[in-house]
Parts: C-alpha cells; sequence; structure tokens
C-alpha cells in the first residue's frame, strides 16, 4: 500500500513508524525540513519538504498512484484543502483528516465531508477520541488503561499487581487450568520498564503491569483474579471545561446510572460555555489547583476526578492533590510522553495521552478491512 502522511510531528511520525515497519510504501510531508529529515533519517521512508496542500507538493511526493493521503499537519485548514486537492487532481481513493476546531465537528454539517463537497473519508477528532478513552477509563476504575474491540465485546485491561494479586508467582499456564471457563488471555507484561509478550510458563510479580483480553461479560471476573475490586463511580468531578470535559460531561449525562458530576474551570467564558450545554451537571468558576474550590466541589467524597486542561503539569498537580484530599481514582491527561513515569510516584491511577489515543484511531481506519482494531501499548 502506497501512503502519503501529511505532517511530520508527533502524530504523523508514529503512524508513519508502524506502517513502514509493515513494508507499506510511506511517503512523509512537512513544511519543516527538520521535521523531515528526522523521519527520513529514522524510517525507512521518503520525505518531501513542503506545504502539504499544494498540489506540486504532492504530486512529488506520488500523490498520482497513492492509495491513501492522511492528513495530520497542526493546521486544520491545511489538512482540508489538502484532502480536496488529493481527491480533485490526484483521484486519490482514501482520505483522512485530523480536525480539532469543533466548529467542522458539529453534527449538523456533517454532510460537509461528502464525496460531491469536502471529500474526506474519515474525520479524526483528537478531543473527542480523548473524551472517548476518558469514559473508557472510568467504566475501568481498576485498570491504568483500557480500551473496547469487536463492538465491546471485547476489553483489553491494564493492570498494575500489587500484593493483593491472588495468581502472583503462578505460571500463566496454570491460569488455564486453574480458570478453565475465564474468557481472558495475559499478551503483555511491562517488568521495569521493557514491555514483552508472556509465554506459557512466564510467572507474574509485585510491580508487574499486564495486559489482560477479557469477553465483555467476563470483565468483572477477570478484576477479581487479578485482585481488583470494581467500583462503582458515582461521584465525579472534572478539571477543565474545553472540548474534551465538555465532551465527557455530555456522555456523563447521558447515562442511565444516576451520577453526580462536577465541573472545574478557570476562564470564565470557556465556564459560561460549558454550562449552556450542560443539564445535570454543575459548574465552577474557578483553578482546579485551588484546594477550597476542590473542596466546594466535594473532591473529598468523590469517586474520581479527571484532569483534562491543557497543561500537563497542571494536571498532574490537580490529580496529586485530589488523591491526598480523599478522591479515590486520579485520571490525568497528558501530552508529554517523558511524564508518564511519574504516575507510580505520584499515585496516579491512568494517565491519557492524546497522541497515542489519536494514532490508534487513526491505524484502525488505515486497516479497515484488514484488521478490525488496533490499540498501542508500547
Amino acid at each position: 500500500m502506497k501512503v502519503i502522511i501529511c505532517g511530520a510531528g508527533q502524530v504523523g511520525w508514529q503512524i508513519a513508524s508502524h506502517l513502514a515497519g509493515e513494508r507499506n510504501k510511506v511517503t512523509i510531508v512537512d513544511s519543516n525540513p527538520e521535521l523531515v529529515r528526522r523521519a527520513t533519517d529514522t524510517l525507512d521512508v521518503r520525505g518531501i519538504a513542503g506545504f502539504a496542500s499544494y498540489p506540486d507538493v504532492l504530486e512529488k511526493a506520488g500523490a498520482k498512484d497513492a492509495d491513501m493521503i492522511i492528513a495530520a499537519t497542526q493546521s486544520d485548514e491545511i489538512n482540508m484543502v489538502t484532502c480536496q486537492v488529493a481527491h480533485s487532481v490526484f483521484g486519490v481513493p482514501r482520505k483522512i483528516a485530523r480536525l480539532r476546531a469543533q466548529s467542522y465537528l458539529d453534527a449538523i454539517y456533517s454532510d460537509l465531508y461528502r464525496r460531491d463537497h469536502l471529500p474526506i473519508d474519515v474525520v479524526i477528532s483528537p478531543e473527542r477520541e480523548v473524551a472517548e478513552a476518558a469514559l473508557q477509563r472510568l467504566a475501568a476504575p481498576a485498570t491504568f488503561d483500557t480500551e473496547s474491540f469487536m463492538k465491546g465485546r471485547v476489553q483489553l485491561l491494564g493492570l498494575a499487581l500489587d500484593d493483593d494479586c491472588p495468581v502472583l508467582n503462578t505460571p500463566l499456564r496454570q491460569l488455564n487450568e486453574l480458570f478453565s471457563t475465564l474468557r481472558a488471555i495475559v499478551v503483555g507484561v511491562r517488568r521495569q520498564g521493557r514491555l514483552f509478550a508472556p509465554e506459557p510458563e512466564d510467572q507474574l510479580f509485585v510491580g508487574d503491569q499486564i495486559y489482560v483480553f477479557s469477553h465483555s461479560e467476563d470483565m468483572n471476573r477477570t478484576l477479581d483474579i487479578f485482585g481488583k475490586t470494581t467500583h462503582k463511580q458515582e461521584r465525579i468531578v472534572i478539571i477543565g471545561g474545553g472540548h474534551v470535559g465538555l465532551g465527557v460531561a455530555r456522555a456523563l449525562e447521558t447515562r442511565t446510572e444516576k451520577l453526580r458530576v462536577k465541573v472545574i474551570e478557570k476562564n470564565r467564558a470557556i465556564a459560561e460555555n460549558a454550562a449552556d450545554h450542560l443539564q445535570r451537571t454543575i459548574v465552577l468558576n474557578g483553578d482546579g489547583l485551588d484546594m477550597d474550590i476542590l473542596l466546594e466541589a466535594g473532591i473529598d467524597r468523590a469517586d474520581a476526578i479527571l484532569a483534562v486542561t491543557d497543561d500537563d503539569k497542571t494536571n498532574l498537580l490537580v490529580a496529586v492533590r485530589a488523591k491526598a484530599a480523599g478522591c479515590q481514582m486520579a485520571i490525568a491527561l497528558v501530552n508529554d510522553p517523558s511524564l508518564v513515569s511519574l504516575m507510580g510516584p505520584l499515585n496516579i491511577d491512568a494517565y491519557i495521552n492524546p497522541r497515542a489515543t489519536t494514532v490508534s484511531s487513526i491505524l484502525r481506519h488505515i486497516r479497515h478491512g484488514r484488521v478490525r482494531a488496533i490499540y498501542s501499548i508500547g
């Protein structure tokens, strides 16, 4: 398959890395020559320096016989024009665009992306992907990571093992004998920073982070076997009322179970916008780092806090303060991968990386028809 990736940032680079590793013919385009050079130096890809929306640049990239184009630059407008040029001038069969602005994503304008209008086959919204990931984390509070497959019938669960795990020091092959009816399998273990696929004779130890595939109907039983108790999330505090926080709050309002959700937003205009779009959620205008505001939101009695501001350090500090005040679970939005190693020492239960969720979503659509779903854990 011949693929053109527009944008050589973290998202574009990771997609190129995956596709080049599968022996696809990948060309990466970016207006920054340094980013293009980084990609060509480290990956088996072609590189073109230039604006992806320019027809001559796309022609140099091989758009005439490309099977797919992925527009993942920092500009929504460049991504949209790139897809239009790829369709109108070169007839590229499949076009995927990353769009961030909410106005481009509103359902009332969904007709915009028809082939006879603006021909984009798949629109990826990082904010929506992050909101969905946050909802999945809330649904499985005992996990540090989770992802759905096969339309929700199968769950990938990331579990951190502690002394409460009853199957420590037990060869994995024995788990099949002990729990013969359990539809679950350990597919990955991260130990001392190294991720590997376990063998049947491998054992699990305290401190291991494991990834388990489980049938959705057996999820609670799987959690119990690995020493994780399920706890209903009823009181939830969200820090950040932007697109991600608002998206999570709106989704929680549609749940049938009774939930008490509060949103804290520092910017008054954003807080007012969130309040206008929410019906049963209380919106507080204030700084999420202010302990008085956190206590007003009932953080000491909260089942979970979700810190999703656009600042990593704020998210981490809020999560730490919330846990210290008595909140049962803390989830933080973290853009910088180098901060992930702080999750354990800071006692933060789970994190969401927007780039990783975006990459996983794009890869799912790239492999449509050959691979049903994919999620990156490395």
